[in-house]
């Protein structure tokens, strides 16, 4: 297939835990023909989810990473991102968010949005990022759809138009009528689209209907469709492609129904790749001005988003997910790596498809590729142009560990495997100024259990984990040198460094936080990393 014909397409999914995510990550990867069994998140068969590769999300049924996914549908290659639902994972969403052009919102009907979603939501709201919405679980008891309609619009302050309606809910679930093909396609159990009878509507008119859906059924639909079609917007590509309005999708996953008219709808509507911001650096790396960088722009540049090490053990291997904004990419080429100021040739450069790993040739705004490397999110790669692209910062973790080795003799395996995980965005690593104490920073607890699970799977080392009083860390910004040296004496105890060695203060609560803050008034205190 001629790769480089077809248009981009980038989109991430973003869910509470447990809202069906991951089943709808099968379901499209099935559509995009890379995938002919469907496997369950959770199973005692070993047919895992192909979005879970990590053995830990195998065993806990949750997914731990954002998982890449590319694959060819209708016109468009499509990179799906499937994120982590979990809140002690909302970092590495954040900065998967920040790789795509659109998102796909998943709702349980039973429960309609929940804690995380608003936070996933927020994120997308700043970026005015466009979203469709799956309503999932209509096959189960839930709330009527009017309601999750209202739920939405309420709490994510967006406008919801329906594409399609579900006809019942629970063990009356009959189907969904397709708003704006004026059809029906009837419920059943069958993962095959194929074997969904589809009838045609006839604007509700057709005579087999009462008969088919049930007369109660038949006469709710009329209403529910009457209310709509007075009472709600229709769909505006202008206004889903601006993030002011989400189509609305009914369906259950679990049973591929309601999906495939969710992809045909995506084919076509999802946005193509558009312009990032980038800010332009001196010799020296100094920051001087801002610019937005179109993918029109034939001179190549990139970022690095994610960073995943040992997804093959066996070769102890270190991806890094690399987001194409600008010109053409090609195996082999030399690009210039901003951080180290270097050239370098991207020799083995992959799409990840499943599992599977494919040695792609090209590359295009829009494209995710997987590179061979010592790379760090953030990291920007041009032709020679000095820039960073923004908006992938590292946020003030809020609970802390010191970690102490069990083995002397695997002071290197934990020290590798440390800094790996912290590159790779899993945990924060920090030493001590004063005695050079290794301390992780995270989030959310089970941040904690996968870099213990990990360090003992993948780097085969052992160690003692102490809780610490910290309650959050400031990146500081000095005046000069000479103000930090000072800072640094007075503060000693307090100051730590993280893993690319910037300078950083810890604070045991907000109260001594303020003090800090009014006793420095010529230092500026930032909760992100991302302080330019």
């Amino acid at each position: 297939m001629d790769f480089k014909k077809l248009k981009r397409c980038t989109f991430a999914i973003i869910s509470h835990p447990d809202a069906g995510k991951t089943t709808m990550t099968e379901k499209i990867l099935w559509y995009g023909g890379v995938i002919h069994k469907v496997g369950m998140v959770k199973s005692k068969t070993g047919d895992f989810a192909t979005s879970d590769w990590m053995e830990l999300e195998k065993q806990r049924g949750i997914s731990i990473t954002s998982s890449v996914m590319s694959f060819a549908y209708q016109d468009r290659l499509m990179h799906l991102l499937d994120t982590p639902g979990h809140k002690d994972f909302s970092e590495d969403t954040y900065r998967t968010l920040t790789a795509v052009e659109s998102v796909l919102m998943m709702i349980d009907s039973a429960k309609g949005v929940e804690a995380q979603t608003i936070k996933l939501m927020e994120v997308c709201r700043m970026r005015n990022a466009p979203m469709a919405t799956f309503m999932n679980k209509l096959d189960r008891e839930s709330l009527t759809p009017l309601d999750l309609i209202e739920n939405v619009e309420k709490i994510c302050s967006i406008h919801c138009t329906p594409i399609t309606w579900p006809i019942g809910f629970g063990s009356d679930f009959k189907g969904i009528y397709h708003l704006y093909e004026d059809k029906i396609i009837l419920f059943t159990k069958e993962k095959n689209p194929q074997d969904h009878k589809i009838i045609p509507a006839e604007n509700l008119k057709n005579k087999e209907l009462p008969a088919l859906l049930g007369e109660a059924g038949f006469n709710q639909l009329k209403e529910d469709v009457e209310f709509i079609r007075d009472a709600i917007e229709p769909f505006s590509l202008d206004d889903y492609l601006a993030g002011v309005q989400t189509p609305v999708f009914f369906g259950t996953a679990l049973y591929n129904f309601g999906v495939q008219e969710l992809m045909q709808f995506l084919g076509p509507n999802a946005p193509a790749p558009s312009a990032c911001e980038a800010i332009t650096l001196d010799k020296e790396l100094k920051p001087l001005s801002t610019r937005m960088v179109a993918p029109e722009e034939e001179a190549f540049s990139g970022f690095v988003f994610k960073v995943q090490a040992n997804m093959d053990k066996k070769h102890r291997d270190r991806i890094s997910f690399l987001r194409i904004c600008s010109g053409e990419f090609k195996r082999n080429d030399k690009v210039f790596h901003v951080r180290t100021q270097k050239e370098v040739r991207i020799a083995t450069p992959v799409f990840f498809v499943s599992r599977d790993r494919e040695i792609m040739e090209e590359a295009y705004p829009g494209d995710i590729v997987g590179i061979n490397g010592a790379y760090q999110i953030g990291d920007t790669f041009t032709l020679k142009e000095n820039i960073v692209f923004t908006g992938i910062p590292s946020f003030a973790p809020e609970i802390f560990m010191k970690v102490t080795l069990k083995d002397p003799l695997k002071a290197k395996h934990l020290e590798k495997g440390l800094l790996q995980l912290s590159e790779e965005g899993a945990v924060q690593l920090f030493k001590r100024q004063i005695n050079g104490d290794k301390i992780l920073g995270a989030v959310g607890a089970l941040q904690f259990d996968v870099v213990k699970f990990r360090l003992t799977d993948e780097y085969n080392v052992r160690a003692d984990y102490e809780g610490l009083p910290f309650k959050g860390i400031r990146w500081p910004k000095f005046p000069s040198e000479k103000r930090q040296q000072e800072f640094s004496i007075q503060y000693a105890a307090s100051v730590l460094f993280d893993h690319k060695g910037r300078f950083v203060v810890s604070f045991q609560d907000s109260w001594e936080l303020k003090m800090m803050e009014e006793k420095n008034k010529d230092v500026h205190f930032y909760n992100n990393s991302d302080y330019r």
